[in-house]
């Protein structure tokens, strides 16, 4: 049985990422007051497992691969950037808006060990994926070791 990966926002997630969010937020061209890291939306993320890699899927329908910025950084990655409002044209209004919008930071725990730095992310069709290769265990398996006498 896999163990179960753990998508989190949490403040106190996000906190470990601290400088790498407001060093993100302010490359998009927003200032950062005294408003939450986790930001003003949250995207729907899966996250799965295959023999090779962990694989992050993002719902980000709208947004340029330019707002986007993936950092991994121990077990975790942190995938945070901004999906902008639209805007009425100038004559019609809003009567509903559902959908969310505004900065975002989430952070996914790995739960086992991968190699971050040979992780690949694609943006396409509004959706981020982000695969995150596993390191294979090498406590469970056998090493011949030579010894000279």
């Amino acid at each position: 049985m896999r163990s179960r990966i753990h998508a989190i926002g949490l403040p106190s997630e996000i906190g470990e990422f601290a400088d790498e969010v407001r060093q993100v937020f302010l490359e998009l061209g927003r200032t950062f007051g005294s408003d939450s890291l986790a930001g003003e939306c949250a995207p729907a993320i899966d996250v799965y497992e295959t023999d090779e890699s962990l694989e992050i899927t993002v719902d980000l329908p709208g947004v340029d691969a330019s707002a986007v910025r993936v950092v991994g950084k121990g077990d975790s990655v942190l995938i945070a950037g901004e999906k902008a409002a639209r805007r009425a044209r100038r004559e019609s209004s809003f009567h509903l808006v559902e959908r969310h919008y505004g900065r975002f930071a989430r952070v996914v725990r790995l739960g086992r060990p991968c190699n971050t730095s040979k992780a690949r992310a694609t943006l396409g069709n509004g959706e981020l994926r982000v695969s995150v290769p596993k390191i294979v265990e090498r406590r469970s398996r056998a090493i011949q070791i030579d010894v000279n006498g």
